[in-house]
């Protein structure tokens, strides 16, 4: 809506050209009877029309149906970090699913940011996105029913949340699953790498091996934290590794990536791998098996994720006002290779 109608809107209705935004964009923050003066306001003058105008009826709620031959809606899809194989793979999964049904997929990254996250959801309220499958970093549980009432079903990837749907992976599990694969290695010291950002997963990972070590006796492991999750990283942390007056005989590390940074800088500093330091990834990557010591690691079923969420996104937007929130928890799987 051009600047002129809003102000011509609010002169109508009686309110500030800043309602008429909020009703626009954030009519959860305006008053029901003021919603209904801007709704009456904008159909009686004719600035807002189709898909909109069905919208603002609807309070933000999505409509009950598109015009015959309008193309399908798009889901979008926001994760954390597009040049990681596994958020990729995650897409990928989802992607598929949303195509077989006859939507398109947005692929959008929040690059570990709140802020460029609200301009991701941002961006899909404008594109009248259907839903969106997100791996969130700032929304809650105010920015879920706002999404809701700007028509878009809300699926939480590797998260979950209280009246949301969600499909995650028993990441606790596969950090004591890791951690058991280390011990009856006969390796005593032992060592987790992780990001300094350490997401809910991550810390999922370290809980579980933690039990792990618990359960049979043995000493915490030694925790470094690495400013991303990264193969440069990885190589840092191998130094802080080698810099410990007792170097770990086993590390796990909290995704592939970090693992074969860590790996590729034990070799290059003489240390075998894993006769002198044994190690496992997190997520089993392609780069996993074709590395130079392909890696032991903990399978994420990343397709399946992603298949999951679009699944119950597509549910959801089919079945609201009616729909029952799911969580779905996908078991992860030791795949043993030559690192550890």
């Amino acid at each position: 809506m051009p600047p002129s109608s809003i102000r011509e809107v609010a002169r109508r209705a009686g309110v500030s050209v800043g309602t008429v935004s909020n009703v626009l964009n954030r009519p959860d923050l305006v008053a029901e009877a003021t919603r209904d003066r801007v709704r009456a306001a904008i159909e009686e003058l004719g600035f807002v029309r189709n898909e909109s105008a069905r919208r603002l009826r609807q309070g933000g709620r999505r409509a009950d149906g598109d015009p015959p031959g309008a193309r399908p809606r798009p889901f979008g899809v926001v994760v954390e970090d597009l040049t990681n194989p596994y958020a990729t793979d995650v897409a990928r999964g989802a992607e598929q699913a949303l195509n077989a049904a006859g939507h398109d997929a947005l692929w959008l990254t929040n690059d570990h940011s709140a802020d460029k996250e609200r301009r991701c959801l941002e961006l899909l309220e404008q594109q009248h996105a259907a839903g969106v499958l997100i791996t969130p970093v700032g929304l809650g549980p105010f920015g879920i029913v706002r999404l809701r009432a700007a028509g878009m079903a809300v699926v939480l990837l590797d998260h979950t949340g209280p009246g949301v749907c969600s499909v995650r992976v028993d990441h606790v599990a596969g950090g004591a699953v890791a951690a058991a694969h280390l011990l009856g290695l006969g390796r005593e010291r032992l060592a987790f790498v992780t990001g300094a950002a350490h997401p809910q997963p991550c810390q999922e990972r370290l809980d579980g091996a933690a039990h792990a070590l618990a359960q049979a006796g043995r000493e915490p492991a030694v925790t470094l934290a690495q400013a991303s999750l990264t193969p440069t990283e990885g190589a840092a942390a191998a130094r802080r590794l080698l810099a410990l007056d007792q170097v770990p005989t086993g590390v796990f590390c909290a995704n592939d990536l970090l693992a074969v940074g860590l790996v590729n800088e034990l070799v290059r500093q003489g240390v075998r791998v894993p006769e002198d330091v044994a190690v496992i990834g997190y997520d089993d990557i392609e780069l996993a098996a074709t590395a130079a010591v392909p890696l032991t690691t903990v399978r994420q079923p990343r397709h399946e994720l992603g298949r999951a969420a679009a699944e119950l996104a597509l549910t959801e937007a089919a079945e609201e006002p009616r729909h029952e929130h799911r969580q779905i928890v996908l078991t992860p799987e030791l795949v043993v290779r030559e690192s550890a």
